[in-house]
Parts: structure tokens; sequence; C-alpha cells
């Protein structure tokens, strides 16, 4: 496994884990983290979340439990909508919040981020090249990567969400500045067929650049989604020796 590319930022080893809590419902997400006990403090709570009611009280619950907040809305309007949206965000204990837009939103939710990290959506793990061909877009996904991350630095975001397999290049182009949060994880042991198709495991995620992972299904559909979360903290743990 090459190194080269490994962060080199300040990270509290057990927050570079962060849980997909894609739930149905606010109960079962407190019940997963009520599960995972002390192997996990950081989770991102979505879109199925805010549309079953009580994601503000989910968020809430989960600050005052001493967790990392991870809002993962993916804002896209019109950019005065886009700085209200992340505005009403500060000062709720939220780490990381997600804007999905063209450069004026991306600078709307820059200008008024406050205590609360923003990071773009590059292109979704979800998408490979023949989806952005029907979406319209003429270039590979890592030229489209890094013009997105090239461009919310200049607009004043902190990050970027991008797959694992354009990391390295993120990191050879921008540097270690540029905060890199990386889902579509599928550990090797564990390859559900799904709607992800550009994933890597933890190891190679890190290993090109990431700073945080964002892990979800192959933790809640685990027949015991603790052991396997503290599974994927012992690899982490093997990469950033404390």
């Amino acid at each position: 496994m090459t190194t080269e590319m490994r962060t080199s930022k300040v990270i509290s080893r057990n927050e570079r884990l962060i849980v997909a809590l894609d739930v149905p419902n606010a109960e079962e997400a407190k019940r997963l983290v009520d599960e995972l006990g002390d192997a996990a403090c950081f989770y991102k709570i979505g879109l199925e979340l805010l549309t079953s009611g009580g994601y503000f009280e989910l968020l809430d619950w989960l600050v005052r439990r001493g967790s990392k907040v991870f809002v993962d809305l993916k804002f896209f309007d019109v950019p005065e909508t886009v700085r209200s949206a992340v505005r009403g965000l500060r000062n709720r204990g939220v780490t990381f919040a997600t804007v999905h837009g063209n450069q004026a939103m991306l600078e709307a939710a820059g200008r008024d981020k406050g205590d609360v990290k923003i990071l773009a959506v590059t292109v979704l793990t979800s998408l490979d090249r023949g989806d952005l061909d029907d979406l319209g877009f003429d270039c590979d996904v890592e030229r489209l990567v890094l013009s997105r991350a090239r461009r919310a630095l200049l607009a004043g975001c902190d990050g970027v969400i991008s797959s694992g397999l354009e990391a390295a290049a993120l990191r050879r182009e921008l540097g270690p500045r540029l905060v890199v949060v990386t889902p579509g994880i599928r550990p090797v042991e564990n390859r559900p067929v799904d709607d992800q198709k550009r994933t890597v495991d933890v190891a190679q995620a890190f290993a090109n650049g990431a700073d945080y992972i964002v892990v979800g299904r192959p933790i809640r559909s685990a027949s015991d989604p603790r052991a396997a979360t503290q599974a994927i903290q012992k690899t982490i743990a093997t990469i950033f020796p404390e």
C-alpha cells in the first residue's frame, strides 16, 4: 500500500470514521448510535432522516452526547437561500455541511458558514462515466472532480466530498489544506451489491489522501454493527498510530 498521499492533518484517530445514519427515522438512528457506543463518535445525518421528522432533535441529541455531526443535505438553491440555510446551522455543534451547487452557491455558503466547515460535493460516488455522459458532462471524472475542488477552495469552502479514487489527484493538485471526506467505503470483507459504483476500501481511501471516511451500509447491515465498526477502527489505528 502506498502512503505517499496520506494526509498529514492532525485529527483524532477515532473521529476519522464517520458513520452514516441513513436509516428510516430518528428513533432507529438513536438505537444504532446506542448500539455502537464508544466505537464511533462522528455521525452523518442526511435527507432520509430530514423527511422522516425529528431531524434537528436528533442533531441536538447527538451533540449533547458529545458526538460530532455531519449535516449532509447537499444544499442546492439560489445563493441567498443557501446562505440562509448554512447560517441556520451555526452554533449548533455542526462540524460539516454539504453544498452541491455552482460557484455563487458555494461562495454564499462560504461567506456565512461561521463555525461550520463547508464541504462541496464533487461527483457522487453513485455516478460513473456513463452517468456523466447522460448528464451532459463532456470530461472524465477526475478532471471534473479537480475542477470542482479548485472552485470550492476559491469560494471559501473548507473541503470536498470525493471518492477515494480521485483523492490522490486532489492531494497532488491541491495539497494538504483541502479537507477530503470520502464516502462509498466498502471494507474488503464486505462488498454488498448496491448503488455505489466508485468505491474503495478503508486502507486505500486513506492511502490516497482522505482525511475522513463515511461508512453506512457495511456497518448498519452487518450482523454485529458494533463489531463491524470496531474492525474499521482497528484498520484506521494501523494507518494512523498514535
